[in-house]
């Protein structure tokens, strides 16, 4: 059975398996390896500046020569700038992930260029919204996913999507193998998109007292959604860190929202005029939802606690429930040639059934 659908054409990808922009995580060396390897890796440009997005998107042109995608927020300093540099480089970033985002003026920047857009939703509204915008491809992620995730299940939200649009959909959230990919497949997606997946391999720059977190995580009850982070629920695996949050109260919260917000504005360069402009972009992303604005300001230090400087601790573990179901860490290309030789078996019996 071959795995080839109109995803894979349109990617220029082997198979229809996406690796997802995590942030901190998918870096240069985690896209080439999944580039590599016949899928289609995103770069994680969403928590870089435009000097670090030259820099990376440099780096992962060196490291493969594939075709590879780039994510980006428009409410993130420098966002412009970010856009002006994907162009750029259309000869080799084929498309661009995105959730609170671009208009339709810059969306068709992006088709103009050649540069597929590929936003991620949550709910059946937020993709038709996004294809009204001019996205080609939509990645539906289920609440199984880790990271920002909504409330209903892939199972439930990918067939509704699919009947609601005429684009190819892309599932996320819940999936690790070859029988999920076969899974979506038969439900009509081109293809599948994973994160947990991904950063639990070999190439992920992730440290390994971090990662070993994840390896650790045996019960899918303890990777749960919870609001205590931003404002929005975003699953995660329950930690040291995460527990004090949830018990902290909303002037202790404050108080940390601003500590860590002026601490990001140190570390990115930025000045006090850009840290206003930022707040004011994601409180109009948040409808108007002041506290999320400021809890927001939260997470980007937490997460690197974790995600970068190895403190698994002290920081928040953003997670798919897959992770539950992974017990070790293969290699990118280990990983996707075991997925689309399963998903081809699994295909292969239902046809010889039939």
């Amino acid at each position: 059975m071959s795995l080839h659908t109109p995803l894979c054409d349109l990617l220029g990808c082997r198979y229809p398996i996406v690796q997802t922009a995590m942030g901190w995580v998918a870096d240069p060396r985690l896209v080439a390896a999944t580039c590599n390897a016949g899928g289609f890796g995103f770069l994680a440009g969403a928590v870089m500046s435009p000097a670090e997005v030259d820099a990376a998107i440099a780096q992962t042109k060196v490291m493969t020569d594939r075709p590879f995608g780039f994510n980006f927020h428009m409410f993130q300093p420098g966002a412009t700038d970010i856009v002006d540099l994907a162009i750029k480089n259309r000869d080799r970033i084929r498309a661009v992930s995105y959730g609170r985002g671009p208009d339709k003026a810059i969306i068709r920047r992006f088709r103009d260029a050649g540069i597929i857009c590929m936003p991620t939703v949550g709910a059946v509204k937020h993709a038709i919204k996004a294809i009204e915008l001019g996205a080609d491809v939509v990645t539906v992620q289920g609440s199984e996913g880790g990271g920002h995730t909504g409330s209903v299940p892939t199972t439930i939200l990918l067939p509704q999507v699919l009947d609601a649009v005429k684009v190819p959909v892309v599932a996320a959230g819940g999936f690790y193998d070859g029988r999920g990919l076969a899974a979506a497949l038969a439900y009509g997606a081109a293809g599948i998109a994973m994160g947990t997946r991904f950063l639990m391999t070999k190439e992920s720059p992730v440290p390994t007292a971090t990662l070993q977190r994840y390896v650790e995580a045996r019960d899918p009850a303890k990777i749960r959604a919870s609001t205590a982070l931003d404002g929005l629920p975003q699953r995660m695996i329950d930690n040291e860190f995460l527990l004090q949050l949830e018990s902290a109260g909303g002037l202790r919260r404050m108080t940390m929202a601003m500590s860590n917000a002026w601490k990001w504005k140190a570390q990115n360069g930025l000045t006090t005029v850009d840290l206003v402009r930022t707040g004011l972009q994601a409180l109009r992303s948040n409808e108007g939802d002041f506290a999320v604005t400021m809890m927001a300001a939260n997470a980007p230090m937490i997460i690197q606690r974790a995600m970068v400087q190895g403190e698994p601790a002290e920081g928040v573990l953003p997670s798919g429930q897959v992770a539950a179901a992974i017990g070790r860490l293969d290699s990118c290309a280990e990983i996707i040639e075991a997925m689309a030789r399963q998903a081809e078996e699994r295909l292969g019996a239902l046809c010889a059934k039939a």
